[in-house]
């Protein structure tokens, strides 16, 4: 059977929620430009006498803690909950209670309406009456006509910034007593003008990265920037290499190119007023000597390394890169996801947190990279709260002479403090009257104690009141409930609460079935009118009786005591070490009285355990099965972490015991970072370097390693040290081969058995110091060029490798064969080719060739020596044995012989052509490919005379042209097609013949004819070829064929004639113009002939 106290256990929670205070509403309150805070309000909830009594401020409603037990000052739990003093229905009379409190107000100084309206509601009874304070002082709305009331609102007409601005605070009052609303500011929106001044002009090679500065007016409140390119309304379009930060209203173009040139106008537009204002124009322009090289990113705009933002705010973290190529932004948030609500946005420059949370908190990273390399920012999210009632005063009558004690308690980050108003005056402690923050105390009630609290609870962020009336009544007791029932626990003291509701005081007696208690060691009385009873056993289980008495009258209260086993409680194991992504399970075994249900509850470190948020997936709550006497439930903690080392405690909780058990969770793990990197010594190419352990993590670091970055490296690199390794107990080592004068930072990463850890925070960024150069320019070459000239090349040295100032390079070269160098001096570091002429030394002279490198420090190495040839030059002799003839009347075949062996050969040849009759400028021109010494000439005139020329070419130019000469097109084909097809089929064959056709004089000889034979879906043609106008044709088998007859001539192919389509099978005889057939059944011969003029009229 299940237990008969479930249904009052149910009772005393229920009873026990009283102790928790409602939702509070939140204020308006201004932030920075990025951070933005919607308006919020809201009521409290109903308190204990039944009357709405608002709580107001800045807060938001604050979840109650786990679990929900009433909550007593000692081990028993008493079922008769938390009661209050009764002392009479409440009067229809009631001090002001506020219906609407002003808000922030943002008024636009360039409206139309300079009248501005806050606005403050209250209820009572006598109806309140109202006045208004700003920044301190009262409003005399009598004195002049800019302030006025309508009912409770406070009206200001021709409103201005120096007379007006400040914070406004109502105040309702009625003879029950004066409260004071929340604080409203009134501030008005402007935005200034830009100074007229012209602004100068910004140049930028292509591919670097530039900045233009708004530097926007004075303005109030927040502004939106965008960019004008050239004239309005052409906006600048946000994409992965250009944006505008909202925080500084710059435009940043990560890599700059041709299209980017022109004027840029900022353009500032105010939210309150929507005022748009104009910047004067700043002019990009590029540079002409040279375009930027590849860079690694560089972050020029990100957001703060402290971030501040209120709860339930949207955050918009800005990170945006210069770099070429154009940096690609990435971002993470550190030991933890980002949250999935967040956004990105404007080509991931921008991570927006809608709706921030405590949990939201911690330190996110953007990352920049491009092909060059990458560079990181970190900043910390802090999210504060403005305060909120955890436990607020409410409405209270007492008698005179009593005491009053009122506790108000409110969260919030930074944590709250209190002060005390009664009547809209603040209080302080002194005589019957003491204050200690959320706490006031009022010895030996007055009745001029009477009238409204206030109880403010604020931070730098904002305040909230909480509001109640005091009065001074009178009545006989009452108990409220009536009887009770109390459950204690076996061999410890029970308390049985006696807590009439009466004024004045009552005298208050107990007794024991019809016995008076006397108080004594076992049962005492205290102070309180609670009946203490000592080790209590099974004997004290029974029913009590409290009477109370004044002099307006008696009541009495049953009470009804039960004793119970203790309760005991084990957990396991009560000490565990484990590694990061391992898994444990605690057990925690409660043993208790079978009637009773039990509770528990896992805490971490003495802060409970929310399953309802996950844990972030590591934690999980396992429910077993109850036993007959005891009860178990486990604690899983999945993938585990280094923040989950701790305590971990268990507590269990019945209507009649609460108990607590321990148990210590050690995590071993990759050593957390180092901390700070310092330089000591910096040479050629080492550091000295040091820095200070990080926590190992329980598992002893064996390793360091250090890691350098430079402009020229790929992100993060380990360097070589001295010692190698660096081991687990040094705290200092020397980064070894270096390259001479290049920016390094420098960081330490620590190892241990179980990983490696995080990196530490980078050292402050050091130079080098210079040195001779050490490395040569490679992929030493050359050849080419003009005539007598010598063309040396080579691959540039990266300016990581040119260690130091003035770097260049030292061209040598001399002739085979003689003994001494000639060096030439090439000072620009990004030259790649040197030219040397001298027109005694013929073409294809060799050359020995090396070329070295030097700075301000001195002379460096110079590379192997190679062999080049100097310019042969362009080609000296003109094709020879030039020949052209027709082949058609529109082709003409032109051969050649090459010229003579020697300097200056030729790559190519190119044939000039032109019409005899015309100059050699109308003409045409066609090369070959590669060394070929024929061309055939295309798209000619029929029957014209041509002139044709060739010459050689290379590399360097072109040769003599050789001696013209002529050739003569053919005269073009006849235009008449053969006509009048006659056909006859035989089985396979098919007999064509058709009328011979004559050229004209003006046409070429006819040589012969062409037959084409095509079957129709099978892709097969048959072509014949014959100097007869009659041939023979086999059809390979069934199916349907087309036929077409086109005229030989030495000019080329005539027209086609007119199409015979056959559709046959076989054994089939048929005559054009006759159609005569020869049928043997079952053969069936269908013939057409589709669409030939001269063979349908013979039909």
């Amino acid at each position: 059977m299940g237990s008969p106290w479930k249904p009052i256990l149910l009772l005393s929670v229920i009873s026990g929620l009283s102790d928790f205070g409602g939702a509070v509403a939140a204020r308006p309150i201004s932030y920075a430009a990025v951070l933005r805070m919607k308006a919020d309000s809201s009521s409290s909830l109903l308190n204990p006498r039944g009357r709405n009594r608002q709580q107001h401020g800045g807060g938001l409603e604050a979840p109650p803690e786990w679990p929900v037990f009433a909550r007593h000052p000692h081990p028993a739990l008493s079922l008769l909950g938390s009661q209050e003093d009764y002392r009479s229905q409440e009067s229809d009379e009631f001090g002001p209670i506020f219906l609407q409190e002003p808000d922030d107000v943002i008024f636009p100084l360039d409206g139309r309406d300079n009248k501005v309206v806050m606005h403050c509601e209250a209820r009572g009874n006598p109806p309140p009456t109202y006045s208004w304070y700003i920044n301190g002082t009262q409003v005399d709305t009598r004195a002049g006509f800019r302030y006025r009331l309508a009912e409770g609102n406070l009206i200001i007409a021709n409103a201005s910034e120096n007379a007006d601005f400040g914070m406004y605070q109502c105040r309702a009052k009625n003879t029950f007593g004066t409260v004071l609303s929340r604080d409203a500011r009134l501030q008005f929106a402007y935005i200034g003008e830009f100074s007229a001044k012209t602004r100068g002009g910004v140049s930028v090679r292509e591919g670097q990265g530039v900045v233009l500065m708004c530097t926007p007016p004075p303005h109030s409140p927040e502004i939106i920037y965008s960019w004008v390119f050239n004239e309005f309304p052409s906006f600048v379009a946000e994409d992965s290499r250009r944006f505008i930060s909202q925080t500084t209203g710059n435009l940043y173009v990560s890599k700059v190119q041709p299209s980017d040139v022109g004027s840029y106008i900022c353009l500032l537009k105010n939210t309150a007023t929507n005022t748009r204002v104009l910047s004067p124009p700043t002019p990009l322009t590029l540079r002409t000597d040279g375009v930027m090289g590849e860079y690694e990113p560089k972050i020029e705009v990100h957001f703060p390394t402290s971030v501040l933002a209120a709860r339930g705010v949207t955050v918009r973290l800005e990170c945006f890169a210069l770099g070429n190529p154009v940096p690609t932004i990435t971002w993470r948030k550190i030991n933890g996801n980002i949250p999935k609500k967040a956004r990105l946005r404007k080509s991931q420059a921008v991570l927006e947190i809608p709706n921030i949370q405590l949990e939201d908190s911690g330190a996110y990273e953007c990352k920049a990279e491009n092909q060059r390399g990458g560079t990181a920012f970190k900043g910390h999210l802090q999210v504060y709260m403005l305060p909120q009632w955890v436990r607020m005063i409410n409405d209270t009558q007492l008698d005179s002479g009593e005491k009053l004690q009122w506790e108000c308690k409110a969260t919030g980050r930074p944590r709250p403090t209190y002060r005390w108003l009664r009547n809209g005056l603040p209080l302080t402690s002194q005589g019957r009257m003491e204050i200690v923050n959320g706490e006031l105390s009022i010895n030996k009630l007055q009745p001029v104690d009477s009238g409204m609290y206030q109880c403010v609870a604020e931070n730098k962020y904002g305040a909230i009141y909480s509001n109640a009336e005091l009065k001074i009544l009178a009545s006989a007791p009452v108990f409220v409930p009536n009887p009770v029932r109390v459950i204690a626990t076996l061999g410890k003291d029970a308390f049985i609460e006696c807590k009439p509701r009466a004024s004045p005081k009552p005298r208050v007696t107990w007794r024991r079935a019809d016995r008076r208690i006397q108080p004594s060691k076992r049962m005492m009385l205290l102070r309180n009118n609670t009946l203490r009873i000592v080790n209590a056993s099974r004997a004290d289980e029974g029913g009590y009786v409290c009477r109370a008495e004044n002099q307006l009258g008696w009541a009495e209260m049953t009470a009804t005591l039960w004793v119970k086993e203790a309760m005991r409680l084990e957990l396991s194991p009560s000490r565990v070490e484990v590694t990061v992504g391992e898994s444990v399970v605690l057990s925690c075994k409660a043993t208790h009285d079978t009637t009773l249900d039990v509770a528990f509850q896992w805490m971490f470190d003495h802060k409970p355990i929310s399953f309802q948020q996950g844990g972030g997936g590591h934690f999980e709550y396992i429910q077993t099965v109850r036993a007959k006497q005891s009860s178990t439930v486990d604690l899983m903690i999945r993938s585990i972490l280094l923040k989950h080392a701790g305590k971990y405690g268990c507590r269990a909780q019945t209507s009649a015991d609460t108990m607590s058990a321990e148990s210590e969770l050690l995590v071993r793990g990759p050593p957390g970072p180092p901390g700070v990197v310092i330089v000591e010594e910096i040479t050629e190419t080492t550091a000295t370097l040091s820095w200070t352990r990080g926590l190992d993590n329980h598992s002893p670091i064996n390793t360091y390693h250090l890691q350098a970055r430079s402009p020229f490296s790929l992100g993060w690199q380990t360097v070589k040290t001295d010692p190698e390794p660096v081991t687990g107990d040094l705290e200092s080592a020397v980064a070894v081969e270096l390259n001479p004068w290049v920016e390094y930072e420098f960081r330490v990463v620590a190892s241990n058995a179980i990983g490696t850890g995080d990196p530490s925070a980078p050292s402050r960024g050091v130079r080098t110091k210079e040195a001779v150069p050490s490395v040569a320019p490679a992929n030493v070459s050359g050849g080419n060029g003009r005539r007598h000239e010598l063309v040396i090349s080579w691959e540039p040295v990266s300016e990581e490798f040119q260690n130091g100032e003035g770097f260049g390079y030292i061209v040598a070269f001399r002739a085979n064969g003689t003994r001494g160098w000639k060096e030439k001096m090439v000072t620009s570091a990004d030259s790649t080719t040197y030219k040397y002429r001298d027109e005694t030394f013929p073409p294809l002279t060799p050359f020995e060739v090396k070329v070295g490198v030097y700075n301000n420090k001195g002379d460096g190495p110079f590379s192997p020596v190679v062999v080049i040839y100097s310019a042969e030059g362009e080609p000296r002799e003109a094709p020879l044995d030039v020949k052209a003839y027709a082949i058609s009347a529109s082709q003409i075949r032109v051969t050649w012989r090459p010229p003579n062996p020697g300097p200056g050969r030729p790559k190519g040849y190119e044939v000039s052509y032109w019409r005899a009759s015309e100059k050699e400028d109308s003409g045409w021109k066609q090369r070959t490919t590669k060394n070929d010494t024929s061309l055939v000439l295309g798209g000619l005139e029929g029957n014209r005379q041509y002139v044709l020329t060739v010459k050689g070419f290379n590399s360097i130019g072109q040769g003599p042209t050789s001696a013209s000469v002529m050739a003569k097109t053919r005269k073009a084909p006849p235009v008449q097609p053969p006509g009048n097809l006659l056909w006859i089929q035989e089985g396979n064959n098919v007999s064509l013949s058709w009328d011979p056709v004559k050229a004209k004089e003006n046409e070429s000889d006819v040589i012969g004819y062409m037959v084409l034979l095509k079957q129709e879906g099978r892709g097969h043609n048959q072509v014949t070829r014959t100097i007869n106008p009659s041939t023979t044709l086999s059809l390979p088998e069934g199916g349907t064929y087309v036929i077409e007859v086109r005229v030989l001539s030495e000019g080329g192919e005539g027209l086609v004639s007119s199409q015979i389509r056959l559709v046959t099978s076989s054994g089939v005889r048929a005559k054009s113009g006759e159609c005569k057939q020869n049928l043997a059944w079952p053969v069936l011969l269908l013939v057409l002939l589709v669409p030939s003029a001269s063979c349908a009229s013979s039909h």
